[in-house]
């Protein structure tokens, strides 16, 4: 079976884990403590349901859980914040170019609730949306991973029809791994991340390969073309 896609999820992925206290960016973007406080309340819920049922939310979601409204000053701060935390690891350019010479589509499928605009902004600053062939982010979809419309829609996003023709690379075995796997995708584990207790799943899945660096992924996917 030949593969025609590699897929990737972003946070811990393509962009390196960085241990944070997600309460420090609520607290950076709204001046009423009390406030934050509830917002991070409402971003925790709002996870758990992404782990327990797999439905997905937005930032204005978040908002909305705490009894506020999202503005664009709002925003802004929270994006700023969090700015720091968004930069690709340094493999991922010559990674994308050596897949794409490879006649290999380019996926992103994250579990967000940050906006398209936002991600493609980071792409785009990073230089490789162009290299991007298709991207769904939750923020956009009922669903979140591992739920199998999640994967569903990332492979429509590339053109690819049948799930082993795609590989998908994540770092959560629960989201990523049993996600991919469950509907007959190839896997890749990239164990890099400190997932906290709380966020992972009661299963995980079996990966195809595990790399200790991106760049790895190139000489898999050769291994398998």
């Amino acid at each position: 079976m030949t593969i025609e896609a590699v897929i990737f999820d972003w946070g811990g992925t393509l962009t390196p884990w960085h241990t944070v206290d997600p309460r420090e960016a609520w607290a950076a973007s709204v001046d009423d403590a009390e406030l934050a406080e509830r917002l991070a309340a409402a971003e925790h819920e709002i996870w758990q349901r992404s782990k327990n049922e797999h439905r997905s939310a937005t930032l204005a979601d978040v908002f909305a859980a705490a009894g506020a409204e999202l503005s664009e000053a709002t925003t802004a701060s929270f994006h700023t914040w969090w700015e720091p935390h968004t930069y690709l690891d340094p493999d991922v350019p010559p990674l994308f170019e050596a897949l794409r010479e490879r006649g290999l589509k380019i996926g992103v499928l994250s579990n967000t609730i940050w906006s398209r605009d936002e991600h493609e902004r980071i792409f785009a600053r990073d230089d490789v949306l162009a290299l991007i062939d298709g991207a769904v982010y939750t923020s956009e979809i009922p669903w979140t991973k591992p739920h199998p419309e999640a994967f569903r829609a990332a492979l429509d996003a590339v053109g690819v029809d049948d799930p082993a023709q795609a590989v998908f690379v994540g770092d959560r075995p629960f989201d990523d791994i049993h996600g991919a796997k469950s509907i007959g995708m190839r896997a890749i584990l990239v164990p890099h991340s400190t997932i906290p207790d709380v966020q992972r799943g009661p299963v995980e899945g079996e990966p195809d390969a595990v790399i200790t660096r991106l760049a790895d992924v190139l000489a898999i996917v050769d291994a398998w073309l």
